[in-house]
């Protein structure tokens, strides 16, 4: 940050009613003094944010200046905004801070030594620093007493842009200046804002160090080096595939991928709610206790217990919590290079199928396009499932061309012999209002299948539309499940939905016309 600004910041902090890096009990202690939120029975911190229960994409911007003019891939997605702008605002935040409360952690985002970023969240609610420090790597008292941030991230969901004035499109913003080294975010309590803008500020730095910054979870063998990873947009089941009592979580939705192998990111967990149950998913059932925050979960008003089957708030109800409260999370969580890759995908037109594996080429074309459903609730306006292609399965927070990413990812499947396959987690049978969405069980199953190396010994079928290799069986799962046409009731229908899709794919990857041939025809064939 530039000096004088954060000279300004740490006086400001300094001279105003300011909390350093409270401890859990005392975070929640003062959220609840502070009506932020009430106690469940399990002892975690339900909070509610009002009108954003999820993210805001078309009001984050990054600052023009030196270092991105010429490096973020701008757009739609990556929005300019002028230095004067964010300094405004950036005052004016200050000026809020000097009249009201104020909460800060320190920590890091990235468990390996030599890539961690130093960071400094501050909030006007007590319930973000808990969420914050739940989140991030939390440093020892050692680490704590020479810190020094490296990015600071300013939250004040109370301070609001004039769109007139500050050229936003709302009163809402995120905005991120790397000449300052500095995140704003004002006009939304969506907690989900603070994690994501971490995580694409290293999407912009990391790649610059030879590391591969991934939207995936991760885990590992618990008898073997053996790594997994597991991409996808938010609902396509990250966290619930990769909390296996059989492996160690690494992470649940955000690692780098070095020469020494992989990383988490985060300290925490971040896991979609709606529809918990204790036998689907015991492991973030467990989870869920003091110290956890619960995000727009609805709370029954005498007992305190939760209807995770309530979207009245939002489908998109969340779970924050220390990678810890999983008892067979990998401490620290750092491991090898993956052996396998699983990019998952919600398809709501039910056409792929539930497992195929992908050669190189498929991977990258795959990788590039990023197809899925946004799910209800994680974005502002979703309220059912809608067809989308997300590059890197991560567009929203990707600074740099997906090319950039892409080009790293195809290196190391190559460098580690790494084994890719596709996973279908959304509609079997028919589209979404038709059809039904995949068992969870035999999800888990087609991905033990691909893990454990028995889907490299299985006969496949070449699907016909997008030249998808799929197992023609698997042990705990019904075959006609594996092959999608055989599970829709009209073959036609079936027919039609799969050429509208392999056109949609075509259609999308026209941006990504200059790619080598191989990679384009790795797409539909239809």
């Amino acid at each position: 940050m530039n000096s004088l600004l954060n000279d300004r910041l740490e006086s400001t902090l300094r001279n105003a009613h300011t909390y350093y890096n409270l401890s859990t009990p005392e975070l929640i202690e003062l959220a609840l003094a502070r009506k932020e939120g009430i106690l469940t029975d399990t002892g975690a911190l339900r909070a509610t944010t009002g009108k954003f229960t999820g993210r805001s994409p078309k009001d984050k911007f990054f600052v023009v200046d030196e270092e991105t003019k010429d490096r973020i891939h701008w757009g739609s997605v990556n929005q300019k905004i002028d230095e004067s702008a964010f300094l405004r605002l950036y005052h004016e935040m200050l000026e809020y801070i000097s009249q009201h409360d104020a909460f800060v952690f320190d920590g890091f985002a990235g468990a390996s030594a030599e890539a961690r970023l130093p960071i400094r969240v501050v909030t006007e609610y007590a319930w973000h620093s808990l969420f914050s420090r739940q989140l991030f790597i939390r440093p020892s008292q050692e680490e704590l007493a020479m810190h020094t941030p490296a990015f600071t991230l300013i939250d004040l969901p109370s301070v609001k842009a004039n769109p007139a004035i500050d050229h936003t499109n709302s009163d809402t913003f995120i905005i991120v200046s790397f000449k300052h080294r500095t995140v704003l975010i004002g006009g939304s309590g969506y907690a989900g804002e603070i994690k994501k803008s971490i995580f694409t500020i290293l999407n912009f730095l990391l790649p610059q160090k030879g590391i591969l910054p991934m939207h995936c979870s991760a885990n590992k063998a618990q008898e073997s080096d053996h790594v997994a990873l597991f991409f996808g947009l938010s609902g396509t089941g990250k966290t619930t595939l990769s909390a296996d009592p059989h492996r160690e979580l690494i992470g649940d939705d955000e690692h780098g991928w070095s020469d020494e192998g992989v990383f988490n990111f985060e300290g925490g967990c971040y896991a979609k709610c709606i529809g918990l149950t204790e036998a689907a998913e015991p492991q973030i059932w467990n989870a869920i206790r003091f110290g956890t925050v619960l995000e727009n979960v609805v709370v029954q008003e005498q007992t305190r217990t939760a209807d995770y089957a309530s979207a009245e708030l939002t489908e998109n109800t969340r779970a924050a919590y220390p990678v810890e409260f999983i008892p067979n999370a990998r401490i620290p969580s750092i491991a090898g290079h993956p052996s396998v890759i699983v990019f998952l995908t919600a398809d709501a037109s039910g056409v792929l199928p539930p497992i195929s594996r992908l050669t190189k080429e498929q991977a990258m074309y795959h990788f590039l396009s990023g197809y899925t459903s946004k799910l209800a609730g994680t974005e502002r306006g979703v309220t059912q499932p809608e067809a989308t292609f997300s590059s890197c399965f991560g567009a929203p927070f990707l600074p740099l061309h997906p090319m950039e990413y892409a080009n790293m990812l195809g290196q190391k499947i190559d460098e580690h012999q790494t084994s890719v396959f596709l996973v279908n987690t959304g509609w079997s049978g028919g589209p979404y209002g038709v059809g039904k969405r995949m068992k969870l069980e035999y999800t888990r199953k087609m991905v033990q299948a691909a893990l454990s190396g028995q889907l490299d010994q299985v006969n496949c079928v070449i699907e016909p539309y997008f030249g998808l290799a799929i197992p023609t069986q698997i042990a705990g799962v019904p075959s006609e499940v594996l092959q999608p046409e055989l599970t829709w009731e009209n073959k036609e229908d079936y027919r039609q939905a799969a050429q509208a899709l392999a056109a949609r794919f075509k259609e999308n990857f026209k941006k990504f016309s200059d790619v080598p041939s191989e990679i384009l025809s790795a797409g539909p064939r239809a």
